[in-house]
């Protein structure tokens, strides 16, 4: 736990740790809904089979039985789920659910017998399986529920169900009401860090938050692994969400709000038979989680066929460095990438020197600096040819922001604004600027702020299509090579 309370003081940070092995939270509610599925479907396939075998004196087909086993249960699992029997909450609650269970499933028995009658299909399946199916499937669902809310509660007394880590951000008496099962049993959040607020009024916390416990929050929220930040701050303290927000807007990450203390007492009078928790989404990740699947599967894809392709063309290009000067055929320069990670990038060396620190001079034109060679590959851009290495490491994107200096970084960073919002994205081997123009070196602070409008407009307007014909005009673009040097 943060705890800056005492601005004096250095906070001291601890994280809770789980067991190795555990279940997503997410998944919870869609595997008891599968085994409800199926429960049915057996259900049905087994009514049938008997309700043969006492009238025929043979088990028969139960291929027709398990069919409409198949639509009862899909028809089941909506209605369980419009009623909140598969939220985390519901499970874990002591109280049977058994009227719930089996309203739902009288509403899939009327919709089965509506399907038999406009579909006309009940030679394939007589009254008597569908009574069958009914008394096992009412039967195998109530017994199911019971085992899955005892196994449930047991699951997260061993910790074995994780949900999404979460660093939460708030004011002592806000924080107060949410222990860590609270959390992840109403909201499905997994506490790895909580950061406290001083304790001063409204008025006061803004100027101290203000100060150098920012960047201690910043840093901590950089550090620690986190899929989002929740915010747990009093609602009415408008200013002081807006001043949180406005410094967490550089963090790639969804920032939600918890229900304070007057909007919970409000919630735990809800008369409602499913009871809901809510959390207020006030900023919502760049990408979501498929998008930057999708996004990494392409990366991957492209990375790994280039360097096959262009072995021999890399090859080449390493010999020439290495027969004009000496020193490292590779250029290693640290450099922030993604939420502002450092990472080492990788290009040819192309000039006599190898700067990486406090000063880091932009090469220019006809730069005395730069080698034969290293002209040559800057020009037609194979001196980025590495980092296709960076982009099967997960550090770099095909498709992105191009990553600079760490000490331009801290420059631009202080005179621009929203420049660190170009690490809401992996840095890319290339980029919508690069292929508007934005090439080469910035000598003027405009050409920065050029460059980084087309770097956050992409950010805000990003989708395959878009990184697919960014890649198609680099290509056009390396053929009439300008502002590279």
């Amino acid at each position: 736990m943060t705890d800056l309370t005492n601005a004096s003081e250095s906070p001291s940070f601890e994280v809770q740790s789980r067991p190795g092995v555990s279940v997503p939270f997410e998944v919870i509610g869609p595997l008891l809904a599968l085994a409800d599925v199926l429960i049915i479907v057996a259900a049905g396939t087994l009514g049938g089979m008997l309700y043969h075998l006492a009238i025929n004196g043979s088990i028969g087909s139960g291929a027709a039985c398990s069919g409409l086993g198949l639509v009862a249960g899909l028809t089941y699992a909506v209605a369980a789920q419009r009623l909140g029997l598969y939220r985390l909450n519901e499970l874990l609650e002591r109280e049977p659910d058994n009227g719930r269970v089996l309203t739902s499933w009288g509403f899939a028995i009327l919709v089965l017998a509506v399907v038999l009658f406009l579909f006309k299909v009940g030679g394939d399946a007589s009254r008597g399986s569908v009574v069958c199916l009914s008394v096992l499937g009412g039967i195998g669902l109530v017994l199911s529920r019971h085992t899955a809310k005892r196994q449930l509660r047991a699951a997260i007394v061993a910790g074995a169900i994780r949900g999404r880590r979460a660093i939460l951000i708030g004011t002592q008496n806000e924080l107060a009401q949410f222990a860590r099962r609270d959390l992840l049993v109403k909201f499905g959040l997994d506490e790895v860090e909580r950061v406290v607020l001083p304790r001063n009024d409204a008025s006061n916390l803004c100027s101290a938050f203000l100060k150098a416990q920012t960047e201690t929050v910043l840093r901590r929220v950089r550090e620690v692994p986190a899929d989002e930040i929740v915010l747990a701050l009093p609602w009415s303290h408008t200013a002081d969400v807006e001043l949180l927000l406005d410094r967490l807007r550089v963090v790639p990450l969804p920032v939600r709000l918890l229900p304070d203390l007057a909007v919970s007492t409000i919630l735990r009078r809800q008369t409602s038979t499913a009871h809901r928790s809510y959390l207020v989404e006030v900023q919502r990740t760049p990408l979501t989680a498929l998008e930057r699947s999708a996004k990494r599967v392409m990366d991957v894809t492209i990375a790994a066929t280039s360097l096959v392709f262009l072995s021999p063309l890399i090859l080449l290009a390493a010999a020439a460095i290495k027969l004009e000067s000496r020193g490292p055929v590779i250029f290693r320069q640290r450099r922030h990438g993604f939420n502002g990670q450092p990472f080492v990038i990788y290009k040819f060396r192309t000039m006599k020197v190898l700067e990486d620190g406090a000063a880091v001079v932009q090469a220019t034109k006809k730069d005395p600096r730069v080698t034969r060679v290293g002209r040559v590959l800057r020009e037609t851009s194979i001196d980025e040819l590495p980092q296709l290495w960076n982009v099967l490491q997960g550090n770099m994107s095909i498709v992105g922001p191009r990553p600079h200096a760490m000490i331009h970084d801290y420059e631009y960073g202080k005179v621009i604004a929203n420049y660190a919002f170009r690490h809401h994205m992996k840095p890319g081997i290339t980029g919508w600027a690069q292929v508007q123009g934005s090439r080469g070196g910035t000598p003027r602070l405009e050409l920065m702020e050029q460059r980084v409008t087309l770097d956050l407009w992409y950010i805000d307007n990003w989708n395959l299509v878009l990184d697919i014909y960014i890649m198609l005009k680099t290509f056009f673009e390396l053929i009439r090579p300008r502002n590279a040097y």
